[in-house]
C-alpha cells in the first residue's frame, strides 16, 4: 500500500478537515497528503509518510521507528528476512529457550536488590527485543511453512 492510499484510508475515520484542525495546517495541503505523489515540480507535497521514510532510508536508524511505535504504544520488530535465523530447527527452537532465559537472568540480577535502575532497565529491554526478533523470525517461517530459511538464511521458500 502506498503511503497517499493509508492517508486516503484514514481520513475516511478521521477527516482532512480534522486532521488539519488539530495540527494547525491548511486543509488543503492535508488533503494533498491523500494524493498520489507528483513526480517533481511546483506544487509537490511530501506526506509526512513518505518523510519518514526518506528519513530513515537516510539515516538507517531504526530508532526512529521504535521511537514512534512507542509513542503509538507498541514496538518495532525488524522483518525476519533481514535478521538472520537460527542454522535448524531444533536449534531453532533451542535458541529461543535460550534468549528467554537470557532475559529471566538479567531481570532475576536486575532485580535481586528490589529496585531497578535506568542501565538496568535499558538491559532488560536489549535482551527483551532479542527475544522478540529471535521468535517472530521463527514464528514468520512457522507460518509460511518455510523451514528452508531455518536451515539457510538465505533460502527463499521451500528449496533445497
Amino acid at each position: 500500500m502506498q503511503s497517499h492510499e493509508l492517508l486516503r484510508e484514514v481520513f475516511e475515520k478521521k477527516s482532512a478537515k480534522e486532521v488539519s484542525a488539530d495540527l494547525g495546517l491548511s486543509t488543503s495541503m492535508v488533503y494533498k497528503w491523500a494524493q498520489p505523489p507528483r513526480e517533481t515540480g511546483a506544487g509537490r507535497v511530501d506526506n509526512p509518510l513518505d518523510r519518514m521514510e526518506a528519513l530513515l532510508r537516510s539515516t538507517n536508524d531504526h530508532r526512529l521507528i521504535q521511537w514512534l511505535c512507542q509513542r503509538a504504544g507498541g514496538f518495532f520488530i525488524l522483518n525476519p528476512r533481514q535478521t538472520p535465523h537460527p542454522h535448524f530447527l531444533i536449534p531453532a527452537t533451542n535458541q529461543i529457550v535460550q534468549e528467554f532465559a537470557d532475559l529471566l537472568q538479567v531481570v532475576a540480577a536486575a532485580a535481586a536488590d528490589n529496585q531497578i535502575t535506568p542501565a538496568e532497565a535499558r538491559q532488560i529491554r536489549a535482551r527483551w527485543e532479542d527475544l522478540k526478533s529471535a521468535t517472530e523470525g521463527f514464528v514468520a517461517c512457522c507460518e509460511e511453512g518455510n523451514f528452508g530459511a531455518l536451515k539457510n538464511p538465505t533460502a527463499k521458500g521451500d528449496q533445497p
